[in-house]
């Protein structure tokens, strides 16, 4: 192990003194001191790894084991302003982010890395990061399944709970690494924020946490985005579209799938695929549009695109969607009433970032989450009312939106905010703000993130 150890601290004095002799001394220190403190805290993790995103700010991310599978990793992200290459600045604010279906940490949360049609710093991470937010994150233990496997038995275990424990891991690694940088103090405050599927961890996670003796509790407020866990009395229908899901899901579980999300097995794979095509051939007619789907004509690739996006729910047929009218990104309507442009997130923007859908998820989550939203017992909410943590629920007036005001009400908190992106009555919640313009709207910075600053600054 110390000879691993050696050579690994050698290749990073290489690297760094290749990039400024000036680095190297800094990340030979910074590296020795988190390896130490990882291994002391039992985290497996592999070598930390660099990136600078410029502005002053870098992106660095960790490995970690959490079982003997080959695909039993995450990884965990950190994106921070520095003081100093490899140095990261002191901060009394910081955030663990924990993204929904189909895009991992990156894709949703650092979005302008990975999206070249973003402006640099134009992402939620860095935009808090920029503000002295820490913030942190980690990549699903599928985000890491590649494209070519075929054979999804390892994921017959993977549940809600498993996500559960994995961040878990993650905010027992960044508390460990802030300690180090001399946080940690009365005044630190670390947020969960977990963004759809993420939200519905993120509330099991303080529902398990809610048990422990305060003192070893990590989570000092909680920002859930648009998404419900249980609906509300007037919800009923949506309840019972819920069952339905959960009904089919669970017929294709117990006949031994294990791998698949609401779109069917492989979920990501045609989200990918129709961005591709539109950024590609948006002349094209679209090979994927099913017959009728838009009407007689066969929509291009780049219209289609943009249906799929303004008209998400429509592709779950014949399931129905989460919420009525239910999309990614809010649309202009054509004449015919179908989505025609984007209204708040820029086309190219949007066609790169349905490129970045991983390929796989695990079933067991899925099926779990909507036997949740049918009313049925589930083990993750069974002492919200312990949860007292400050929160903020945010929601897309065409996504989620209103409908997951009420699984706040299920916490024990008494310091709840509700902030409702909304440009239309709710009357046209189909072509309102969307669930994925959270992160990628024009407006977004102001409209979403700055709001989500201010209050945290305020707690």
């Amino acid at each position: 192990m110390r000879r691993t150890w050696s050579l690994w601290v050698m290749l990073v004095l290489f690297v760094a003194l290749r990039a400024n002799p000036g680095d190297a001394h800094e990340a030979a220190i910074q590296a020795e001191e988190w390896k130490r403190s990882l291994v002391a805290a039992g985290l497996v993790a592999s070598p930390t790894k660099r990136e600078s995103l410029g502005g002053g700010l870098a992106h660095y991310t960790w490995k970690v084991r959490v079982g003997g599978g080959r695909y039993d990793a995450i990884t965990v992200h950190r994106v921070v302003r520095e003081a100093h290459p490899w140095v990261p600045a002191r901060s009394s604010r910081a955030v663990f982010m924990v993204h929904g279906d189909l895009w991992g940490f990156m894709p949703a949360f650092l979005t302008s890395s990975c999206v070249t049609t973003m402006p640099e710093n134009r992402s939620l991470a860095a935009f808090l990061a920029s503000q002295d937010v820490d913030v942190w994150g980690l990549d699903l233990r599928w985000v890491g399944v590649p494209e070519s496997e075929t054979d999804f038995q390892f994921m017959e275990g993977w549940t809600l709970q498993t996500h559960v424990k994995d961040v878990g891991t993650g905010l027992a690694l960044a508390d460990v690494v802030r300690r180090l940088s001399g946080n940690g103090g009365k005044d630190d405050r670390m947020f969960l924020l977990g963004w759809s599927r993420g939200a519905t961890i993120g509330y099991a996670y303080l529902d398990g946490e809610s048990q422990r003796p305060r003192a070893l509790r990590r989570v000092d407020g909680f920002v859930p985005m648009d998404m419900v866990i249980r609906y509300g009395p007037d919800a009923a229908e949506q309840r019972q579209w819920a069952c339905q899901r959960y009904e089919a899901l669970q017929a294709a579980r117990d006949e031994g799938r294990t791998e698949g999300g609401l779109l069917g097995p492989a979920p990501g794979m045609p989200v990918k695929t129709i961005g591709e095509l539109a950024d590609r051939a948006p002349d094209e007619p679209s090979p994927l549009a099913p017959a009728g789907f838009a009407g007689p004509v066969r929509p291009t690739n780049r219209k289609f695109a943009v249906i799929a996006a303004g008209r998400t729910g429509a592709l779950l047929a014949p399931l129905q969607p989460i919420t009525p009218g239910y999309h990614l990104a809010g649309s202009v309507p054509d004449t015919a009433g179908l989505p025609d442009t984007t209204a708040f997130t820029a086309e190219p923007t949007l066609f790169d970032y349905l490129q970045l859908a991983v390929p796989y998820q695990s079933l067991n989550e899925v099926v779990e989450t909507e036997k949740q939203l049918c009313g049925l017992d589930v083990p993750y909410d069974d002492h919200l009312k312990d949860v007292k943590v400050p929160v903020l629920y945010v929601g897309a007036a065409g996504g989620v939106g209103r409908y997951g005001e009420y699984s706040t009400r299920l916490l024990g908190s008494t310091d709840v905010t509700h902030h409702i992106v909304r440009s239309r009555a709710e009357g046209e919640r189909a072509l309102d703000f969307g669930h994925a313009d959270l992160f990628l709207a024009r407006d977004a910075r102001v409209r979403v993130w700055q709001p989500i600053l201010q209050w945290m600054r305020a707690h």
